[in-house]
């Protein structure tokens, strides 16, 4: 299969603000009289250097061109999920869902929705810089922030930039609005009561980042924010 490259789209931009290590919760099991209204499994792994070695991307990092990232979302609760990037040339994508009108059709509970689709991944080409990428989870759509990525989607290249301060703005006001809401858990996902881990996935020629995955439990509102420097 032919790589997609990610280079200048890989500004990423994960609302994403750092993940524990495999075995290990951050944040206190569900709390009594909370409603747990936003459930999702997120996994983000990357094949890096010469051998291509499957690792999970759970923090701020830097990766080389050549190496290739690969992202997952499974609901397991009817909530909303938005991926978005933000490259080192000021360009902002949506990655999931592929566009907001998929939220009234392949939008399902129990569904792995991979980015890239299929058995692809994204290479890091030669555009370096800084990548950023958002991920933003909410019991609701986030309808102003669709409006403005409608608008810089169909907009003219002299007009995108300003566009693009405009979704960074309401990403952080979004955030700025939910700050009181609680992330309930955030723990790696189990088969059978045993962690998914990487080592498994390393012996596959081309390993399911699901396998890195990990289970996500808010009230409301999540948000991570994600930093690659690209060298």
């Amino acid at each position: 299969m032919v790589m997609k490259s990610i280079g200048g789209i890989l500004a990423l931009v994960f609302l994403l603000t750092g993940f524990s290590s495999p075995g290990k919760s951050t944040i206190a099991p569900s709390q009594q009289g909370v409603e747990e209204n936003v459930s999702f499994v997120w996994g983000f792994g990357a094949l890096v250097g010469k051998e291509k070695k499957f690792v999970p991307i759970t923090r701020d990092t830097a990766l080389k061109t050549g190496d290739e990232i690969k992202m997952v979302v499974e609901l397991k609760k009817e909530c909303y999920v938005y991926l978005l990037h933000h490259n080192s040339k000021g360009e902002i994508t949506l990655l999931f869902p592929e566009g907001v009108r998929q939220f009234s059709g392949d939008y399902t509970v129990g569904k792995n929705y991979y980015v890239p689709k299929g058995r692809g991944w994204f290479e890091l080409d030669k555009n370096t810089g800084r990548e950023t990428f958002y991920l933003l989870g909410s019991s609701e759509r986030l309808l102003e922030l669709e409006v403005l990525i409608g608008n810089y989607q169909s907009a003219k290249n002299d007009d995108k930039s300003a566009l693009a301060d405009q979704i960074l703005t309401e990403i952080r006001s979004v955030k700025k609005k939910f700050r009181t809401f609680t992330t309930l858990a955030e723990r790696p996902v189990t088969i059978g009561g045993n962690i998914r881990g990487v080592e498994e996935a390393e012996k596959a020629k081309r390993p399911d980042v699901t396998t890195i995955a990990t289970e996500i439990k808010a009230n409301n509102f999540y948000s991570k924010t994600f930093t690659i420097d690209h060298q």
